[in-house]
């Protein structure tokens, strides 16, 4: 029994499900959470921009991402029949399924995944669409009835449920506080800590191609009379000096100046402007609201773990096994239509991660002699 059902059923004494009150009173096409709402003085959202500016530039946001991504992707599996482990265990688009869903749900917050059906009406395949193509289309009550995948000009629509009960998108989201239908990933609370730890590459690279120091100023000195440099005499000095001083390739150089002219420098230094300390804290926060611990990011003064094994294994019980619990139980659900025993899980034995978890368990089980052998077993998860 598909999720839709069950819903209907449990509210079936009450008169059906209760409208979603932000959409309830008239079916429509709910707008992609990719095009985003703009708050006070703050940019909108826009999943392209963000995604840019972290993934594809942010060397902190991409390596975290990717920490999390291929963890998920690489950990063995619990599966309760071979052919939904062929499934999920299967590529989307050239990449790792599982790994895709990950990567979706920490960046935009929503995961969806079209379940295609072969000729005998089983799944033959699933395949990740990209979030921000996708918007919900909802019923008269606010419930979603159907998903629309929008690429250049083609457009595809899925129906929640197919006529025989069964679903053609699994839809997985983040827990979004003020949205009923788009779930909220990580890329928006870092959004502020990547622009800044983006404005301090930049910064750093400026200043390696003058010199590593800041500039200085030219001082004119008119004389006596105190004559200023004619508009004409400024606009050459300043394009010789653009074209002749500055940039990587003319540091060092020495510097020829006219009478009257004397070099002043500005001894603002970057320790001055608490550079370093912005950067580091700028890459912390990015580290935080991707659930990586910064120590396995390279990040220095981070105090927090003892070693990387230990941060390993917060990374792990924190980051990892929640998220991986959230897309494996959603996939299960979505494809007990099909197999009503669907079970998926992260095989917790084989992680080597948690091995001296495990050990500890089993020595404290060992020891509690007033469990029964079966008992023990049971807690175990030994058959």
């Amino acid at each position: 029994m598909n999720l839709f059902k069950s819903l209907s059923l449990a509210f079936k004494g009450g008169g059906g499900r209760p409208a979603l009150s932000r959409y309830g009173g008239g079916a429509g096409v709910i707008p992609t959470y990719a095009e985003g709402v703009s708050s006070g003085d703050e940019a909108p959202f826009s999943y392209t921009r963000d995604v840019e500016a972290a993934y594809e530039r942010n060397p902190v946001a991409q390596r975290a991402v990717r920490i999390v991504t291929e963890g998920i992707a690489g950990a063995p599996l619990a599966v309760s029949d071979d052919r939904i482990r062929a499934l999920v265990s299967a590529a989307s688009a050239g990449q790792p399924l599982l790994e895709t869903i990950a990567a979706h749900l920490l960046l935009h917050g929503n995961a969806y995944v079209q379940v295609a059906r072969g000729g005998d009406g089983m799944p033959a395949g699933l395949y990740a669409l990209r979030p921000d193509r996708v918007t919900v289309e909802v019923d008269v009550q606010g419930w979603p009835a159907a998903f629309t995948y929008r690429a250049g000009e083609n457009h595809t629509r899925f129906d929640a449920e197919t006529p025989d009960g069964y679903p053609q998108v699994i839809h997985i989201k983040g827990f979004h506080p003020s949205d009923d239908h788009y779930g909220l990933g990580c890329l928006g609370a870092a959004a502020g800590a990547v622009a800044a730890h983006n404005a301090a590459a930049r910064w750093n690279a400026a200043l390696l191609g003058n010199a590593a120091r800041p500039s200085g100023a030219l001082v004119h000195d008119g004389g006596e009379g105190g004559m200023p440099l004619s508009p004409e005499q400024f606009d050459r000095l300043r394009a010789e000096l653009t074209a002749t001083f500055s940039g990587a390739r003319n540091a060092g150089r020495p510097m020829v100046l006219e009478g009257g002219l004397k070099w002043q420098p500005i001894s603002l230094s970057p320790a001055d402007m608490d550079f370093v300390a912005l950067k580091a804290a700028a890459a912390r926060d990015i580290a935080l609201a991707f659930g990586v611990p910064p120590m396995l990011l390279g990040l220095p003064g981070d105090n927090s773990y003892a070693n990387y094994r230990e941060a390993n294994r917060a990374l792990w019980r924190l980051t990892l096994l929640p998220l991986s619990g959230k897309i494996l139980d959603a996939l299960a659900e979505g494809l007990r239509g099909w197999w009503p025993d669907a079970a998926l899980s992260v095989d917790l034995d084989k992680i080597t991660a948690l091995a001296e978890d495990r050990e500890r368990l089993w020595k404290q089980v060992n020891a509690a002699e007033f469990l029964s052998d079966q008992e023990k077993r049971n807690i175990l998860g030994v058959k």
